[in-house]
């Protein structure tokens, strides 16, 4: 296959495990607009009105979870007032109605509550961001040993255009009773790489990315943070363990520890270079039902909203990038474009 020069001409990527197609089209936007626009500074809301400040006062009390004690808790887990999905008497129902198939939404809607009204994952002390993910891990095997789900879904959102309705910081973990399309043709994709290569894809993936330098934002001990080279979106960043663990439930905790911090670090660049911007993470661990998957290397997705989908992006599923990802890892490490 002939190597096509690098240019500024559109490229049409594909991702190595889903599949998907992303056109990077960097001539589009030669340097965004949104980097050189000054974010209002956020105002906070009033603590007199959040629901999360005194859990007690607002029926949140008591939590399913509470790190170090009820008194000087830092860190509560407590079920979504309105949830998404709702435990039921018996597991998931599938059912038709007509020529449709439908499932009852059994699962479970969790809240990770931190304490600090105002101290978001960027602002916590390097203990406090690795004992979140310590509480996500404790959350994520307890999940496993239920009948009833198949899939855990763990993320954060920061902001309004990210879907935080609420300021104060707070973690969503839900169990669903199916596994999402989108994660069905990523754990395929990446189990045809393994089964024609013998492989890890992602292993392969962090092996180039090492090597090649360019598109690598963070790396400590235990993680590396890459801009995928079929970046969705601008500025999107993947957080891997450098190590093969398939499942977040079973990585040691020095591992996770340090996944935690270069996840916090790539936060922290993306405030201080991208103009702090609304955004999600959220945590790819293998599926619930105990099946082999070797091939799947969890790891973290953060996506900055930076871009707006519109007619091509709908009437496609292909997303447009006008961000180069080699530009976007150079941005996030510092150096000026």
């Amino acid at each position: 296959m002939p190597r096509v020069p690098h240019t500024n001409m559109s490229e049409l990527r594909q991702d190595l495990t889903s599949g998907d197609w992303v056109l990077i089209a960097p001539g589009r936007a030669t340097r965004p607009k949104f980097l050189d626009k000054k974010r209002p500074a956020r105002k906070p809301t009033p603590k007199s009105t959040c629901p999360f400040e005194d859990l007690k006062k607002n029926g949140n009390w008591p939590p399913s979870f509470v790190s170090p004690d009820e008194k000087n808790w830092k860190i509560a887990v407590i079920p979504n007032k309105y949830p998404a999905l709702e435990r039921g008497a018996v597991c998931s129902v599938p059912f038709r109605h007509g020529i449709y198939h439908v499932r009852t939404a059994v699962g479970t809607h969790n809240l990770l509550i931190t304490r600090d009204h105002n101290r978001h994952f960027t602002d916590l002390s390097r203990s406090e961001a690795a004992n979140v993910f310590g509480v996500f891990q404790a959350f994520h095997d307890m999940a496993a040993k239920d009948k009833c789900a198949a899939y855990i879904s763990t993320f954060y959102n920061y902001g309004p255009d990210a879907g935080a309705s609420v300021w104060h910081p707070h973690y969503q973990m839900l169990t669903l009773p199916i596994i999402p399309p989108h994660n069905v043709r990523s754990l395929r994709g990446a189990n045809e790489y393994f089964k024609k290569y013998g492989r890890c894809v992602r292993c392969d993936i962090i092996k180039v990315e090492r090597k090649k330098k360019a598109r690598v934002v963070f790396e400590n001990e235990h993680a590396i943070a890459i801009a995928p080279y079929a970046s969705k979106r601008p500025f999107e960043v993947s957080v891997l363990p450098k190590k093969h663990w398939d499942s977040f439930r079973d990585t040691p905790p020095a591992a996770v520890r340090d996944i935690a911090l270069a996840l916090q670090a790539v936060l922290q660049k993306m405030k201080k270079y991208l103009s702090d911007p609304d955004l999600n993470f959220f945590v790819h661990d293998t599926p619930l039902d105990h099946r082999d998957y070797r091939h799947h290397h969890w790891h973290i997705e953060v996506v900055p909203k930076t871009s707006l989908e519109a007619g091509f992006e709908f009437s496609t599923r292909i997303d447009i990038n006008v961000v180069d990802p080699d530009i976007a890892a150079a941005t996030l490490r510092g150096k000026k474009l």
